[in-house]
Parts: C-alpha cells; sequence; structure tokens
C-alpha cells in the first residue's frame, strides 16, 4: 500500500501537467485574438511537434542529426500533394487526418535513410546526416514533379472531406486543429520514453559498450527511434503545410534543420519539456527580431553559443537547477545575486544591440548617414560618439556581470553547502 501511493501520486500528478497543457492550448485564443498572435502560436505547436522529434534523436538517443528537417519536409510535401488530391478528386480523405500522410512519409524516409546513417554513431553518424539532408535540398531543384521546383508546391485547405462541421478557412480553425495535434504527438512521445524502447535508447545514448555488453543491439535500436522520430517530424511537417498551403525547397534544407537544433538545444535536452520551451521560445523570438532587425540570425547564433558555454542544459536545466533550493526554501539566498547581475546583464546587452545593428546599418544601408530607431532614440551609425558609447556600455556591462557571477557562484556555493547539511541534496 505504501508503495502504491507515491506511484499513484505521481501518476496523477502527470495527468493534471498535461490537462494543463491542453488547457493552455485550449484558451490561448481568447487571450491573444490577434490574427497575428494565432498565428504565430500555430508555427508554436507546429514546431513543439518537430523540437520534441528531434529530442528524440540527440536528447533521448545521443544522435546529433544535422538534416532532420529531411523528414519535416518531405511530411509537408506529401501532406500537400495528398491535399491537392482530393481537391482533384483523385481520392477522399479528412483534412483532420492529413498529417499521418506527412508522418507516414517521414517514417518511410526515416528507415530509408536510417538504415545507411544509424549504422554508425557520434561524428560519423552526424556527417551522414548532413550528407543526406544536403542531397535531399540539392533534389528539390531536380525533381520539380514533386517539389515544384524553386518556386515549391501550394494547395488548399479548404476541403470538402472533414470528419468536424469545419472548414478550416479561419486561422483559428487550423490553430485549434494544430493545437490538438501537438497535444496528441506530444502525449505519444513522451509515453514512448517510459517504454522499453525508450529506457534502452537512453542506455545506448549513455554507455553504447555496457548495453551491447548486455546484449542489445545498439544499431537497431538507433535506427527504430530515428525512424519513430521521422515520423513525428512529418507529421510537424504535415501541420505545416497545412497552415502555410505552400513547401519550398529550404523546408527540407539545413537552414531548417539547424533551427530545430537550436530550438532543442536552447530549451534543453535534459528534459521532455526543454524542447517545448525552446520550440516556443525561438519561434517567438524568431517572430520579434526578424521585425526588428536583418542580423536575428547572428542574435541567435550568440544566444546559441552562450548557452552551449555558460547553460549546457538550456532552460529547462536552467529551471530544473532550482527545484532542490526552492523546495529547501533556500531560494532567498539566490535571489540577491540574480537581482545584482540583471541590471549589468541589460546593459551589456543593449551596447550589444547597438554595435551590431549600427554595423549592419553602416554595412548594408543604402544611406548609412540616416538614423535608426534604436532604444526609443535616433542614433547615427557614422557617429563616432555612438560607437564609443555603444562599446563603453557593452564593456561596461560586461564587467559588471562577471563582477556579480563571483556574487552568484558564492550564494550557490552558500546554498549548496546548506542542504547538504539538510541532507536535501544539489
Amino acid at each position: 500500500m505504501s508503495n502504491t501511493q507515491p506511484v499513484r501520486g505521481a501518476l496523477l500528478w502527470q495527468v493534471v501537467i498535461w490537462a494543463l497543457f491542453a488547457l493552455v492550448i485550449a484558451v490561448l485564443p481568447y487571450i491573444f485574438t490577434s490574427s497575428s498572435s494565432i498565428s504565430m502560436m500555430s508555427q508554436m505547436g507546429v514546431f513543439i511537434i518537430f523540437a520534441l522529434s528531434y529530442n528524440m534523436l540527440l536528447g533521448e538517443a545521443g544522435m546529433l542529426s544535422f538534416g532532420h528537417a529531411v523528414y519535416f519536409g518531405l511530411g509537408g510535401f506529401f501532406t500537400l500533394h495528398a491535399m491537392r488530391g482530393v481537391n482533384d478528386g483523385a481520392w477522399s480523405f479528412p483534412l483532420e487526418l492529413m498529417p499521418l500522410i506527412g508522418g507516414l512519409g517521414g517514417l518511410a524516409f526515416g528507415i530509408i535513410f536510417g538504415s545507411i546513417s544509424t549504422r554508425r554513431a557520434g561524428v560519423t553518424f552526424a556527417m551522414i546526416t548532413l550528407g543526406i539532408g544536403s542531397m535531399v535540398e540539392s533534389s528539390a531543384n531536380m525533381f520539380t514533379d514533386f517539389f515544384g521546383g524553386e518556386s515549391g508546391i501550394s494547395g488548399n485547405r479548404v476541403l470538402d472531406v472533414t470528419l468536424l462541421p469545419f472548414s478550416y478557412g479561419p486561422s483559428v480553425q487550423v490553430y485549434y486543429l494544430i493545437g490538438a495535434w501537438t497535444v496528441i504527438a506530444a502525449l505519444l512521445m513522451y509515453l514512448l520514453t517510459k517504454t522499453p524502447l525508450g529506457r534502452i535508447s537512453n542506455a545506448v545514448r549513455d554507455n553504447p559498450e555496457r548495453a551491447q555488453f548486455v546484449g542489445y543491439n545498439t544499431t537497431i535500436v538507433r535506427f527504430m527511434q530515428f525512424s519513430l522520430s521521422g515520423f513525428f517530424a512529418g507529421v510537424a511537417g504535415g501541420l505545416f503545410a497545412i497552415m502555410f498551403e505552400i513547401m519550398t525547397a529550404p523546408n527540407v534544407g539545413l537552414v531548417q534543420s539547424g533551427m530545430v537544433l537550436l530550438m532543442t538545444f536552447i530549451g534543453g535536452i535534459g528534459a521532455f519539456f526543454g524542447p517545448i520551451i525552446g520550440a516556443v521560445f525561438v519561434t517567438y523570438m524568431h517572430t520579434a527580431l526578424s521585425g526588428f532587425s536583418e542580423g536575428w540570425i547572428l542574435y541567435f547564433g550568440l544566444l546559441f553559443v552562450f548557452m552551449v558555454m555558460y547553460a549546457p542544459g538550456g532552460i529547462a536545466g536552467v529551471i530544473s537547477a532550482h527545484f532542490a533550493p526552492w523546495r529547501a526554501g533556500l531560494m532567498h539566498r539566490l535571489l540577491p545575486g540574480y537581482a545584482l547581475a540583471l541590471v549589468p546583464a541589460l546593459l551589456a546587452i543593449a551596447g550589444l544591440v547597438g554595435v551590431v545593428e549600427m554595423g549592419y546599418q553602416l554595412s548594408l544601408a543604402y544611406d548609412p548617414s540616416q538614423p535608426i530607431d534604436l532604444f526609443y532614440m535616433q542614433v547615427n551609425a557614422t557617429s563616432l560618439v555612438a560607437w564609443l558609447v555603444a562599446l563603453v556600455v557593452l564593456a561596461g556591462g560586461i564587467a559588471g556581470v562577471l563582477a556579480a557571477a563571483r556574487v552568484v557562484r558564492a550564494r550557490w556555493a552558500d546554498v549548496n553547502r546548506a542542504m547538504a547539511t539538510t541532507g536535501e541534496g544539489t
């Protein structure tokens, strides 16, 4: 009885979390009602599935892939062709299940390419996936009947065949379709982590030699995980095709593969909810920054480097690290250090943005002397004073962050000692 109660409590807690996840998705359109917000939230749902499918490779099985967009993009292309077939009267299939077409397409090519790439591990596997991604992207201009060439292919998501009485023309209806698939796909991928395959994949990730020694075929384990990952990536691609009604060659390309790697790593591969956080964060920042600056890719690159160097566990890792101090009631010891680091961190960010934006203005603008709007001020990129101010703010912010970091480390050491004394652990 005493052993079953904690298990039931943990199961109930998981049910509550998933119910809240579904509830949040359901109520968001009532909070953020603009069409741009609904479109952005729909993209978040698509990329949550895509990032979680990538985490099946990197986080669960330790496979670093540089070509995961292949299965995302091919799933989208298959879905669009299926939608066009329904519109032409060639066959009948409900729109709500169209992402399954994309999933089966991703699964089929996951089996084909996975049978080759998963025979190797580590750097060799990564290079094989890079080659496959480059090959498929370059093939888009060769097989124009399927890929549509440079212009891609387009379709119409408003079909006569649906399971529910919706046309899926309005964006909010598409949002709820994507939201439903997001909950279903995320839940299935979570349950997969609890299966023997999920546990064995973790063993192959952590110690492939020991897993092989006790009798598991590590190649088969990697292959199965790779193929299933391709299925869920194809589902995400199918939803992407339904949302935008167009697919082009870059959707199977290396930039898309790099973006999902960025989402997964920034969110954190050590926890299941990490890629969800990463997909939401990167999608929002992409939407916000791309309208603000032409150098948004540079900002993402700098953020990625920062996360790799100072927070390799991603955002989820940072959150998880604070669970123990929170339970021990010691968070109040950490907050002053964080407050001390906040101001210089904001100054460093402001200085960096100033340097980057003025640099882009000088290199890309037709008239570099034209002032730019920066932090509600008019800044002239050709002014030496403006550059000196930006550099001084950047340098001062970095110096302040480094000084505050010593305080934060000292407070963490104090908290760890306190938890060790009380037996809470770190």
